[in-house]
């Protein structure tokens, strides 16, 4: 099983438009690739959010084969919309995992 990792970390007064907008729109489409088969969102807890908050999107597929389907196929144009709605009120960095 390949986790594909997101790590998030938002501006507090964008927080909530931005999980909003992960529960009803990226989530979704993202599902909709068929290269998935289940996501976990989580929020970090005990940490300094003085600067923002910070959320793990946990997307699972099968192998690496899917994976990086979603990266050809997919991976820009759903990362632009992200950028294009929040512009510089965020950072990101990605992590690719297996289970063992």
């Amino acid at each position: 099983m390949i986790i594909y990792n997101v790590t998030v970390k938002i501006e507090a007064s964008s927080a909530e438009e931005w999980l909003h907008w992960m529960k009803t729109e990226h989530l979704p489409d993202l599902m909709k690739t068929g290269l998935f088969t289940e996501y976990k969102l989580c929020r970090l807890l005990e940490q300094d959010d003085n600067e923002g908050e910070t959320f793990i999107a946990q997307y699972f597929c099968p192998s690496k084969k899917e994976y990086e389907t979603y990266l050809e196929q997919h991976a820009t144009t759903m990362r632009e919309k992200g950028i294009q709605r929040f512009g510089n009120r965020f950072i990101a960095f990605r992590t690719l995992m297996e289970t063992v």
